[in-house]
């Protein structure tokens, strides 16, 4: 036997009985179990609260049940096809046919005299959580599915819940807040996570003293291992197929009701340039454009830095033919670099932000024309250079790139540090603040795992889906600084193989 076959060779389900499989789901909290009394007829129901349509439960089943039962002397269970008026109700024996309709949005109605045969009644909500108005507004792909969370945590667990058909997917519910009582659900699939990660997680969790939960933003700093640092610990996301694939990969999700973000983690510092249209375009194009986002990153943080130490400290490395173009662009500024770097780079905050405040229409018509008006003005006036304003936009524009907004956030302000830096001690000062960014990231964790892995710790398997995204060849196993319980994801010899319908 291959270890592939060891590892991927599904478990015989015949063994299993309904009770085991009953104290299985049980172990989630959107799984509810209802037992009562009808006319000396004892039933118990079996649903997932999180797929199931509660009103279509209610008036479907639940008054038919309890008007219709007393007419029935000696009840079966093939009697709820008479009772019940829902189509698709089916009669089985098979535990793997309850495991499986149980997942599917099924209810499972059980009667005490009969303990062979039961009830699934189909009351799944079909269309719950695919309305028009919850696509992904601010981490928006051109390929892949639109589907985002809402502010309600039932809908956001029914869409897990529905892309994860397996009773290893668990949620543990929890209550913070001492005004606000906020329900918060911790998402992971059993079998997968590190023990020891989802007992640091729900032990801070349970830790956190605070008033009023409003999103799962405060619970980001409240968690985190360092709450000083400007880098955010955990991928805070709105996508569904974001964190699916988190989930899969041995992470943990944490979900507040009210907001429609989930975080994810423990998280290094490359999920934060990682975008799922990555893995939904070619290996070549998706490890090309997470390239690009990584260069833009870097240019964004070390262009206006660079600019200040070379035209105050370094005037030898600029080269004969862009001397002229400097010279002359500079010759009416009155400022030192410094004080013009600054000035346009706090320009282009001030209409960032007065764009993100402003209605979605008058925000376009004044990142447009503020930033030519200002621009064009600023030239005109000796302000600063057009170098200058040609390297701020670029390296504005490059910030954008990063498909996390609180990563973005990070890298606009980590530049003006720098900037000083260069402006005190030119390169040496550039090379110097490299150093302590660096030596902080290393020091950065995420639920205690280092934030810089595979990096440093240096791990080499798992540079498959860091720098690039290899093929899915290469990328069977799940990240190895995740410690997950099960390390295969698929097999890559099966994966690979093509065979045509004559074969």
């Amino acid at each position: 036997m291959s270890i592939f076959s060891f590892f991927f060779k599904r478990k015989p389900n015949n063994s299993k009985t309904l009770a085991q499989l009953l104290q299985e789901l049980k172990r989630s909290s959107d799984f509810a179990a209802v037992e009562f009394q009808i006319s000396g007829h004892d039933f118990s129901i079996f649903y997932f609260d999180s797929l199931i349509d509660p009103k279509l439960l209610q008036q479907q089943v639940l008054c038919h049940l309890q008007r219709d039962v007393p007419n029935f002397t000696t009840l079966s269970v093939r009697d709820f096809q008479r009772i019940i008026p829902v189509q698709r109700i089916e009669i089985t024996s098979d535990v793997q046919t309850v495991e499986t309709k149980l997942l599917k949005g099924f209810a499972l109605i059980c009667l005490k005299r009969d303990d062979r045969n039961w009830a699934l009644i189909n009351v799944a909500s079909e269309n719950l959580g695919l309305r028009q108005n919850n696509d992904s507004e601010n981490e928006f792909s051109v390929v892949g599915p639109k589907v985002g969370f809402v502010e309600n945590i039932g809908t956001n667990l029914h869409l897990l819940r529905r892309q994860i058909n397996t009773t290893n997917l668990v949620f543990r519910e929890l209550t913070i807040g001492t005004m606000s009582k906020t329900k918060v659900v911790i998402a992971y699939i059993d079998g997968i996570i590190d023990e020891q990660t989802l007992e640091t997680v729900i032990q801070r969790v349970k830790d956190i003293e605070f008033d009023i939960v409003f999103d799962t933003s405060l619970l980001d700093q409240l968690l985190s291992d360092n709450s000083s640092s400007p880098f955010p610990s955990f991928v805070s996301t709105e996508r569904v197929d974001r964190v699916v694939y988190a989930l899969v990969g041995g992470q943990v999700a944490i979900l507040a009701d009210g907001s429609p973000y989930v975080i994810t983690g423990p998280s290094t510092l490359f999920d934060f340039f990682t975008s799922p249209e990555d893995y939904y375009l070619p290996w070549v194009l998706g490890s090309f454009f997470r390239l690009i986002r990584m260069f833009g990153v870097m240019f964004s943080i070390l262009a206006s830095p660079i600019y200040v130490a070379v035209l105050t400290y370094h005037y030898e490395m600029i080269p004969k033919d862009l001397l002229g173009p400097i010279i002359f662009s500079r010759s009416n500024v009155p400022f030192p670099p410094t004080l013009e770097v600054l000035f346009l780079e706090i320009t282009i905050e001030l209409l960032r932000e007065a764009g993100a405040r402003l209605p979605t229409k008058v925000a376009q018509t004044l990142g447009i024309v503020g930033g030519i008006v200002i621009g064009q003005a600023s030239v005109e006036a000796a302000l600063t250079s057009n170098i200058l304003l040609i390297i701020v936009s670029l390296a504005a524009l490059a910030s954008f790139t990063t498909p996390i907004f609180k990563m973005s956030n990070t890298i606009r302000f980590i530049r003006f540090p720098i900037i000083l830096f260069a402006s005190f001690w030119g390169g040496v000062g550039i090379a110097f603040a490299i150093c302590l960014l660096l030596i902080h990231l290393g020091r950065l964790k995420s639920f205690g795992n280092p934030y810089l892995v595979p990096l440093y710790p240096l791990r080499v398997k798992d540079f498959a889906d860091s720098f690039i995204r290899s093929s899915y060849r290469f990328t069977a196993k799940r990240p190895s600084y995740l410690r997950p319980q099960t390390f295969w994801r698929y097999d890559p010899n099966k994966a690979k193989q093509k065979k045509d319908i004559d074969e």
